[in-house]
């Protein structure tokens, strides 16, 4: 039967996608993790989100932060739970980047011709569009809640203008324009670098549930 079959797949493709969401929180914890034991002064926690994003949209770019951001705050970084709004952010922005790069694609297709190659100097004004607004929610978070301190790495920087003299307001929006600005440069590359391996599984995964 033609309706049985159709709505089996539709329960395939949900199936995939939810799937796809909480691996990306798992990306997401994986990467901030990384970034927390070596210290490094960018974060690498909003693959998965950027990665959802762009296969989904902004709406779906809003969960793996999320989850991550629950995760992690109640397992290994506190500080995890203060900043989910910058992960929503980050997602919602990110989406709608996506959505504007492929606006000719539906949400589960828009980004399947996209890739590090394709995408090539619009990386630049890319990652700093998802940047900018997620920069502003982080600094504030940072500066009014933590005085500046926080388990990142950047802190060091932070510290280190604001002994030189530099305002700890400033400091902390100078050294979150251009850690964010870094890091998202270099979680958009990464993402960009995996998404037509994405894409080909989940045309495989398609193609198989249609047999």
């Amino acid at each position: 039967d033609v309706s049985e079959g159709r709505r089996g797949m539709m329960n395939t493709n949900r199936t995939l996608k939810l799937t796809t969401l909480a691996l990306c929180g798992v990306i997401n914890i994986l990467g901030g993790t990384i970034a927390l034991l070596l210290r490094l002064p960018v974060y690498l926690d909003s693959i998965g989100t950027i990665l959802a994003a762009a296969l989904f949209g902004p709406a779906a770019g809003l969960v793996p932060g999320l989850i991550s951001g629950l995760i992690s705050g109640m397992t290994s970084d506190v500080y995890a739970l203060y900043y989910i709004p910058v992960q929503l952010v980050i997602g919602l922005v990110a989406g709608l980047v996506f959505r504007r790069l492929r606006p000719s694609h539906t949400a589960g297709s828009r980004s399947e011709s996209l890739s590090l190659r394709s995408m090539g100097w619009k990386l630049f004004p890319a990652a700093l569009v998802i940047s900018l607004p997620g920069t502003v929610v982080s600094s504030t978070i940072t500066a009014v809640v933590f005085g500046g301190i926080t388990s990142s790495g950047s802190t060091v920087l932070v510290q280190l203008l604001h002994s030189l003299g530099m305002n700890l307001t400033l400091s902390v929006c100078v050294v979150q324009a251009l850690t964010d600005f870094v890091d998202r440069m270099i979680v958009l590359a990464v993402v960009l670098v995996i998404l037509p391996a994405v894409h080909s599984a989940f045309g495989s995964l398609s193609m198989r549930s249609r047999k």
